[in-house]
């Protein structure tokens, strides 16, 4: 595969990786504002849906694409500002793993809640708040990731 086609795909699986996080996080956290489980539920149904379609796919797309770029430009991997990238991409990874399963956790009390006409369960809220805390060091590391990629600082 040619340069253009690799910095293409990495670009575009990039865009979906942080417009997909930024995009669900933004209407789970607003609809769980709202306290209509339903909502909530719907929401919530569809962030993990939309995690496994979009983000998964672009997790693992962006470290292909990211090795075949360093090497067709002839950068060692462990080289100052891509290894800095690379350490941010664990980090983030390290983030986002506990957080699906946070989403999947809350996508189903939420359902059980509607079936057993319970409402929101208390332990709901508590993985929310721990959703949203991990969401700040991830969503931090992607940029950061970005600005180590477009300026390439001498490091």
């Amino acid at each position: 595969m040619d340069y253009h086609s690799l910095v293409l795909i990495h670009i575009v699986s990039s865009t979906l990786l942080f417009g997909t996080g930024l995009g669900t996080a933004f209407f789970k956290f607003m609809n769980d504002r709202t306290g209509d489980i339903r909502a909530m539920a719907a929401t919530a149904k569809n962030v993990v849906l939309a995690d496994w379609i979009f983000t998964s796919t672009s997790v693992i797309v962006q470290p292909i694409t990211g090795y075949l770029l360093a090497d067709t430009l002839g950068i060692p991997l462990m080289s100052g500002w891509l290894f800095f990238a690379l350490v941010l991409y664990v980090v983030v990874g390290l983030c986002w793993l506990p957080v699906v399963g946070l989403q999947i956790k809350m996508r189903d009390l939420l359902m059980e809640g509607i079936e057993q006409n319970s409402g929101i369960p208390e332990q709901y809220y508590s993985l929310a708040k721990t959703w949203f805390w991990l969401g700040i060091p991830a969503f931090a590391g992607v940029i950061a990731i970005f600005y180590l990629m477009v300026f390439k600082p001498n490091l």
